[in-house]
């Protein structure tokens, strides 16, 4: 197995290689076909997830309506599980899809952590946000087109934080599930891990999916899971209640402070990037130290023998 190895003086030897960090600001970008086309397939991706998951979530509203199922409603749809498996279940596809394009993202809340981690530019970063929020939007509003008679009876997919739970709690299971998101995606993106685990065939977009499925399991019933802002806007702005927009903030703040905990997790403690530094420094430093030392014992030597 591929592994980081200690070699005399030298920190380590790797049989892998880390990509260089992008660019802060990187205007020359704007001028690439291929910044464009990842912005369109972004859009795209997160038009899709929000159709397909906030129809799921409509739908199983109406099925388990009592109003209209007087048999059975309880038991009827597919459930909290479903609407889980619906979330994870497109990530998965979704992210499979164009990872190859423009990484994946789906989600300004891991767009921002990679930025953070400078795998991403500013320039970049902006774009996919814009192009999610967007496609949000057009997502939830062609699922209101389609399901007019009954997307604003049952709340329009819109997360809300819901009764009995305080706007702490709320925000404490956006910053913890978007951690364990984030956290994922870092993990199955990890260079390291790959090169170290080549002859485990597993496909980076399966465990991001699974981790959108677990956490809505478990945060579903208090905020009804954003852990994606683009999600949460586009489902208010469509819906555009007051209640929606009440609880907005904590669809942002969340799981924007959630991504950049897991960042900063992944890059300074597992992957050791402050650790790496000072020592790379200190060798640095012992190096010059030990050239002069060297260069004096030269001179001392030249002058004896003149």
């Amino acid at each position: 197995m591929a592994k980081d190895v200690e070699t005399g003086g030298d920190y380590a030897t790797k049989d892998y290689t880390d990509p260089p960090p992008a660019p802060l600001i990187d205007f020359e970008e704007l001028t690439k076909w291929s910044l464009y086309r990842a912005v369109i397939a972004e859009f795209i991706a997160t038009l899709l997830f929000l159709y397909v998951t906030v129809a799921t979530v409509i739908g199983y509203k109406h099925q388990s309506d009592p109003a209209v199922n007087t048999t059975d409603a309880a038991c009827s749809g597919v459930g909290i599980l479903g609407i889980a498996w619906a979330f994870g279940g497109m990530i998965f596809i979704l992210v499979y899809c164009t990872a190859g394009i423009s990484g994946g993202h789906i989600n300004p809340a891991v767009t921002f952590g990679l930025f953070l981690a400078r795998k991403v530019s500013l320039v970049r970063a902006i774009l996919y946000m814009i192009a999610q929020c967007l496609g949000a939007m057009c997502g939830v509003g062609l699922v209101k087109g389609f399901q007019s008679a009954y997307y604003v009876r049952y709340g329009g997919g819109a997360n809300e934080l819901s009764s009995g739970y305080s706007r702490g709690t709320g925000l404490a299971a956006e910053i913890i599930g978007t951690f364990v998101l984030v956290y994922t995606v870092f993990s199955a993106t990890d260079p390291k891990r790959n090169a170290r685990d080549s002859h485990v065939p597993v496909l980076a977009p399966l465990p991001i999916g699974f981790a959108v499925f677990m956490v809505h399991l478990a945060t579903i019933p208090i905020t009804g899971t954003g852990i994606n802002p683009a999600r949460s806007l586009g489902a208010a702005v469509i819906y555009n209640k007051d209640k929606a927009w009440d609880d907005q903030w904590i669809f942002w703040v969340g799981p924007l402070i959630g991504a950049a905990i897991a960042a900063a997790y992944h890059q300074y403690i597992l992957r050791a990037g402050a650790v790496k530094s000072i020592l790379m420094s200190m060798e640095s430093v012992d190096r010059r130290a030990s050239n002069e030392v060297l260069c004096y014992v030269v001179c001392f030597h030249f002058l004896q023998v003149v």
